[in-house]
């Protein structure tokens, strides 16, 4: 009995690094896509593809070494996988933007209002009962959203109106993401096999979107997808970008599971915001205003309070 209290333990313990792990690696993702724009002025769009596209390869290569028959997709799942994938590329494309527009500590702190956004939406859409607990804490985390955006004060809306717009959209995608990703959980597909194809696919919409970007502001079609040119560091950070804070924090988050909840695993990530805003602070001399920070803790209290209550 010992010996098993032991390995519990031991799993557990393991299970909580590795989540941690994880959560710091995503934290790193905001201060480099800051780096990008302001270093290089590299186009949003531009570099969510590229993000996107490096995520792909990086998942080819691995289950080409390590577990082909996840490449095994069914038929009736293409459609599906399909919209998936614009989904994400919505999203990332709105999460970059709001990167740009807000600095990364604060586009953290709001992408994190989708946890209350899910709930909203899983009312309208699968008529799920929202409970005391969860309309306090979707309150926290819209009354957090006020304060980190600086909606509240006018001033904010004539100086950074697409930021606070892009924050939005971005929590709002990613919620949807969430429940695509409920979805494909649902209908059992391989949690690896749906973020390759749904990375492949969010990277073709992305090439597509610059294509738009590209006609639209009459500029020649792809004229900036080798923006970054002969810089070697660049390309060095933005591949490093999407092959270890994005896939080695999706990677390792998926493995953290496998010795903690699910819920346990979505409490350990509330902690990214708190990691982004020290890598930005350090990296990138951002600092959260007072109201800023408190509209931060009114929404991870918000996040934190709608984990416990579905444990």
């Amino acid at each position: 009995m010992e010996t098993t209290a032991h390995q519990n333990s031991t799993g557990l313990s393991r299970g909580y690094l590795i989540a941690l792990i994880a959560t710091i690696l995503w934290s790193t993702t905001g201060p480099f896509i800051s780096y990008l724009s302001k270093t290089y002025a590299l186009p949003s769009l531009v570099l969510a593809f590229w993000r996107d596209l490096f995520v792909s390869l990086g998942m080819l290569a691995g289950l080409l070494a390590l577990s082909r028959a996840r490449f095994h997709l069914d038929r009736t799942h293409w459609g599906f996988m399909i919209l998936y994938g614009l989904t994400l590329a919505i999203f990332n494309s709105m999460w970059t933007f709001s990167v740009q527009f807000n600095g990364a500590a604060v586009a953290t702190v709001l992408a994190f209002s989708s946890p209350a956004m899910t709930a909203i939406l899983s009312r309208i859409f699968f008529k799920e009962k929202i409970g005391w607990i969860k309309i306090i804490s979707i309150l926290l985390s819209l009354a957090g959203m006020v304060f980190v955006s600086g909606a509240h004060d006018s001033a904010t809306w004539r100086l950074n109106a697409a930021g606070i717009i892009f924050g939005l959209l971005t929590g709002l995608f990613f919620a949807i993401y969430n429940l695509e990703g409920k979805h494909a959980s649902d209908e059992h597909i391989d949690s690896w096999t749906a973020l390759l194809y749904s990375f492949a696919s969010a990277t073709f919409f992305l090439l597509l979107f610059n294509l738009g970007m590209d006609l639209f502001s009459g500029k020649p079609a792809f004229g900036e997808m080798m923006w970054l040119g002969n810089s070697a560091s660049g390309w060095e950070i933005l591949f490093f970008l999407g092959v270890a804070p994005t896939l080695g924090g999706f990677g390792l988050y998926t493995m953290s599971m496998r010795f903690i909840p699910a819920t346990s695993a979505n409490l350990v990530a509330t902690l990214e915001p708190a990691f982004t805003a020290i890598w930005a602070y350090f990296f990138l001399s951002e600092l959260l205003t007072g109201n800023q920070l408190f509209g931060g803790l009114l929404i991870l209290s918000g996040v934190i309070l709608l984990r416990v209550s579905e444990k």
